[in-house]
């Protein structure tokens, strides 16, 4: 069974590749995140390093992340890359879609860290990665909308079929945010050992995004 790292921000898309990853026999052995140079905020969806540590030991799969700046942000994956291969990694899962300078990123990262990159959802149809999502049983919210695009009244919701439903109405959103219109994390799953409950948030606007901040949450049983 391979062992491979999961390129991780919390959100649906990172976690419906692991679970198809897992499905077709990998074996997940780290989360990888990248953080801002304090260590305080994720990189891509602005949620807090602590609810992501929360969310990590809910799957019971260890996370790692990296503290980095914009500009040494591709060395300081590369070397968490190397260290993981040292642990007995062989490849890389990440959950992007469509956008050709993603998929040329993580590929050149990985082949830098003598490693394989592996895209479950590559050039799947959206709205069926989200039924995907939804029939295997995840629950996940909305915690970061660009704010031109998408109203303060998505901050919260889950992804279920009436998101399905009211998202494919909006002009210029993809159906799973791809270019970045929306973010979500990820609460419950069929691979979880326990369920995250969220119990207090704030809503802020900021640079262009409305985020969902969670101030805190619990593990709970599923």
């Amino acid at each position: 069974m391979e062992k491979v790292f999961v390129s991780w921000s919390g959100g649906k898309d990172c976690t419906l590749a692991a679970y198809k990853a897992m499905a077709s026999g990998f074996k997940v052995g780290y989360l990888v995140n990248m953080a801002t140079e304090n260590g305080r905020k994720s990189w891509t969806h602005g949620l807090s390093s602590e609810v992501l540590k929360v969310q990590s030991r809910a799957m019971g799969i260890p996370l790692v992340q990296g503290q980095t700046t914009s500009e040494t942000y591709e060395d300081t994956f590369v070397k968490i890359l190397l260290d993981l291969k040292q642990k007995g990694v062989t490849a890389g899962v990440f959950g992007d879609i469509d956008v050709q300078a993603h998929r040329d990123w993580v590929e050149r990262v990985c082949r830098k860290a003598g490693m394989t990159a592996h895209l479950p959802l590559w050039q799947k149809d959206q709205n069926g990665l989200l039924r995907d999502f939804i029939a295997a049983g995840f629950e996940a919210v909305v915690v970061n909308v660009k704010a031109d695009l998408l109203g303060e009244e998505w901050l919260g919701r889950r992804i279920d079929s009436d998101f399905v439903r009211d998202i494919n109405k909006l002009k210029g959103v993809t159906p799973c945010g791809e270019a970045g219109e929306y973010h979500t994390f990820v609460i419950n799953g069929p691979f979880f050992k326990q369920r995250v409950e969220i119990t207090e948030t704030k809503k802020a606007l900021k640079d262009g995004h409305r985020f969902l901040e969670i101030l805190n949450c619990e593990l709970k049983p599923r």
